[in-house]
């Protein structure tokens, strides 16, 4: 009897030993579940509030060379892309018309001589008693005529002469060429002369930053076809509305281009600063970024838990991002072990 009571008792400790053991076993897997995290704590920095346009570089001035009147072109010196100097020779139309205005002056001069010569002897006709005063007075009137037809025909052949040879008004680049040499020019200009030192870009800025926004503000602008150099220009112009269909308005920047680096056409990207901003910033590690859904996410740390939290982001700062909204000043925030959290669930710190 002895026995089997020993041997039940030893029993039901073995079953009690097990059960402890189980229970150790399970507490420890719980803890084994548990996500190990590591935090940061995040502040509020001065940012500077850059942003960033594109745009295509224009001319700053643009100068149309046209016939005053249809002609025949018999030369052109020049072609898209070509540098010229004020006062250059770039065209060269027919001289017909210039002819026949050659021809009106020597009738015009030939007739003033004969009526200066009559003029003359009406006078002295007058002077010795064999003419009228009335006499003298018609034949001054018609060589005061005779003269103004002169000086007529004399612009008229200067201004054809002026629109047989086309000039440059300005030093530039040639944008565009309509006409070849035998054509005949109708109503597009036979050339475009662009200025181009300096030359000027026009952004589209949010509504947000007129306030900010000031004429003689410096611009940085960059260009593809030269890597990661630098060009500074300001500020020139300030559209006075807003385009209603995209909440913005035109600002135009003028760069000196003093070499003539910068040519019309290029792709610019130009960045402005509009000063700086107390805002909250977080490594980059600690963002989540939702694909597809453009959100962005951190995961706030506090009292041992984990909280999903969406966040506006700003610029990025090297390894950080500034925070627009989302996170206060002094949270902390998670940077490693994301793919394991959840909202609300119980973390580990990491050691």
């Amino acid at each position: 009897m002895k026995l089997k009571s020993f041997t039940a008792f030893l029993l039901l400790a073995f079953l009690a030993s097990c059960s402890g053991s189980d229970k150790a076993k399970n507490e420890s897997a719980k803890e084994d579940n548990v996500p190990t995290v590591k935090v940061e704590q995040v502040s509020e920095q001065d940012v500077d509030q850059i942003q960033t346009y594109t745009a295509t570089v224009e001319p700053y001035l643009i100068n149309n060379i046209s016939a005053q009147m249809s002609n025949r072109i018999k030369a052109i010196y020049v072609d898209e892309g070509m540098r010229v100097s004020k006062g250059q020779k770039l065209v060269v139309l027919d001289n017909v018309n210039t002819d026949s205005y050659q021809l009106q002056i020597s009738t015009a001069q030939a007739q003033l001589s004969q009526l200066e010569a009559d003029l003359n002897r009406a006078k002295e006709l007058y002077r010795i008693g064999g003419g009228t005063r009335q006499q003298v007075e018609q034949m001054q009137t018609q060589v005061t005529a005779a003269r103004n037809q002169l000086a007529t025909a004399r612009r008229a052949l200067r201004n054809a002469q002026e629109n047989t040879v086309l000039t440059s008004p300005i030093n530039g680049v040639v944008t565009a060429r309509n006409y070849d040499p035998g054509d005949v020019t109708g109503q597009l200009p036979v050339l475009t002369i662009g200025r181009v030192q300096p030359v000027k870009v026009v952004i589209n800025v949010a509504e947000t930053e007129y306030a900010k926004l000031r004429k003689g503000m410096p611009a940085v602008m960059t260009f593809d076809t030269y890597g990661d150099r630098k060009f500074t220009g300001v500020v020139s112009l300030i559209a006075p509305t807003v385009d209603t269909n995209t909440k913005t308005f035109g600002v135009e920047i003028t760069l000196p281009n003093a070499d003539g680096a910068v040519l019309p056409g290029m792709f610019a990207r130009v960045t402005l600063n509009f000063g700086t901003a107390r805002h909250v910033v977080v490594p980059d590690k600690a963002v989540v970024k939702m694909q597809g859904s453009g959100n962005s996410y951190v995961y706030t740390y506090s009292d041992g838990e984990v909280h999903y939290v969406q966040v506006q982001l700003g610029r990025r700062i090297d390894n950080s991002y500034e925070l627009l909204s989302g996170v206060e000043s002094g949270a902390y925030v998670a940077v490693t072990g994301q793919s394991r959290l959840a909202n609300g669930i119980k973390v580990k710190l990491a050691k």
